[in-house]
């Protein structure tokens, strides 16, 4: 059975509230700090560079403050992109950036067409405002792991992909920040560092979800840092900070933050204080063909298959014929 964060505990780790009022307070500080984000993000579009596709619609979920959005936008420069966040300070910045880098020649193809090249969603990514079939290419840079029933995402994921659309995506796994978790762990039984999917259990989620060509894989990043203090700092900064259900409710006391601190020194390098960060990669294509999924209801067999995907897949062969 593919394990899910809600299966960790009688309570989901975190809410999707306390997620999107994180990162709304973190947009302003956000593209200053999020060095590991935007290098990640970076490596997925990289990705695509050896994979051919002519997207017309895209999804960026997970858009933030829009690295995403602008590297898709050049590198599909007729594809619709559709920026989607759960914060919508982040779309704010998002729209901006954006409109810094192609505000003129929007507005002069605006004159010609009515339609908007990109468009702006708030909203949450386990419920895609979506209709079925209707995007090529998915693409979400460290979004997933924020995210509470991984069954129910890629199930989303499957019915708004097109027939061979495209998913991209990275998260992060078990072993992030794990010299902060194993430092405080020593001077508090309480949680402290968010908590990740392990790589093999998004494996387990994506090849039931019964997509074609499931690839994850992962590597570890490693950032130093000069001062553990900045190393707190950022992580509030770009939004990333404890959402844990089961912190520490009041404030941490100068002591145990101290011993926390001391805890810290056994990871020092040369080059500073480490951080790690494991993050995976996975990509994936929606059938092209419709997939039929056999249950047991009463003992007797129920086929289940997609309309969206019926419909496409008999238009197909008419065209053929």
């Amino acid at each position: 059975m593919t394990k899910s964060l809600l299966t960790t505990s009688a309570s989901p780790p975190f809410t999707k509230e306390q997620v999107r009022s994180s990162f709304n307070k973190a947009a302003d500080t956000y593209d200053g700090v999020a060095i590991l984000q935007q290098e990640v993000c970076e490596r997925l579009l990289e990705r695509l560079d050896y994979i051919k596709v002519e997207p017309q619609m895209i999804l960026d979920l997970g858009a933030g403050t829009g690295q995403g959005t602008l590297g898709l936008a050049k590198q599909y420069p007729n594809a619709c992109i559709v920026a989607m966040d759960l914060a919508e300070n982040m779309l704010k910045k998002n729209r901006e950036k954006l409109s810094s880098q192609f505000g003129l020649v929007q507005k002069v193809k605006t004159l010609f067409n009515s339609n908007q090249r990109h468009q702006f969603v708030c909203a949450d990514a386990e419920q895609l405002p979506f209709a079925d079939a209707s995007i090529d290419l998915i693409f979400s840079s460290l979004t997933v792991q924020w995210c509470l029933d991984l069954p129910s995402l890629f199930k989303e994921f499957r019915r708004v992909l097109k027939p061979g659309g495209l998913l991209m995506f990275t998260s992060l796994g078990t072993d992030t920040l794990n010299e902060l978790r194993a430092s405080w762990a020593e001077v508090s039984d309480k949680i402290h560092v968010n908590e990740f999917i392990d790589m093999h259990a998004i494996g387990d989620a994506l090849y039931n979800a019964q997509v074609e060509d499931p690839v994850i894989d992962n590597e570890r990043i490693v950032l130093n840092y000069q001062s553990i203090k900045q190393i707190l700092i950022e992580l509030k900064a770009v939004g990333a900070h404890n959402q844990n259900s089961g912190r520490e409710k009041a404030l941490t006391g100068k002591k145990r933050l101290q011993a926390m601190y001391q805890a810290y020194e056994k990871f020092r390098t040369q080059e500073g204080y480490p951080v790690t960060y494991e993050v995976v990669y996975g990509h994936a294509w929606n059938p092209k063909t419709p997939i039929q999924n056999t249950c047991s209801t009463d003992g007797d067999k129920q086929t289940s298959i997609s309309l969206a995907q019926l419909k496409s897949s008999l238009a197909s062969r008419n065209t053929k014929s």
